[in-house]
């Protein structure tokens, strides 16, 4: 069986970034599969659950009403290893196009106050399972040490 392109990146040089994982193609529309790594592989702790899961809720909420991306917005959720999240987004991007975007969402992940959105057990069906103060530790985490000043190694897939 062919080996999936995401099992051919050296994980042990990827580092913290925004990648573009794949671009796809639905009849003439491009779909752009981001990696969005939010801990190295192999050498940090993976995130757990309780954060991701408020990540989750917290993006999707904000990707979704976004004024310019809001209607581009295919998927935004969790990779099963812990080390970040994919974002499908309509149309052909690349890496720095997103920079902007994704920085004003984890600015609002780290600033975010009250009711997790979609945090109840009519909206969710593991509602319990969110940490609203790790979630937005990492998000300050990830806007310091990523996002702002971004460069190339972070942009683009290790060789």
């Amino acid at each position: 069986m062919k080996q999936i392109a995401s099992f051919t990146i050296d994980h042990m040089k990827l580092l913290p970034g925004v990648y573009v994982s794949r671009k796809d193609h639905a009849g003439s529309e491009v779909i752009t599969t981001f990696d969005i790594r939010m801990t190295r592989p192999n050498f940090e702790p993976v995130m757990n659950t309780a954060e991701m899961h408020t990540i989750e809720h917290l993006a999707a909420t904000y990707l979704r009403n976004h004024e310019t991306f809001g209607d581009k917005i295919i998927y935004f959720g969790p990779m099963g290893c812990r080390t970040g999240f994919y974002l499908l987004l309509a149309g052909d991007y690349e890496s720095c196009d997103i920079v902007p975007l994704l920085t004003g969402m984890y600015e609002f992940i780290r600033d975010f106050e009250g009711e997790v959105p979609g945090a109840a057990a009519v909206n969710c069906g593991n509602y319990l399972d969110m940490n609203l103060p790790m979630a937005r530790y990492l998000a300050d985490k990830f806007l310091k040490e990523v996002l702002t000043g971004i460069t190339k190694e972070h942009l683009v897939y290790p060789e």
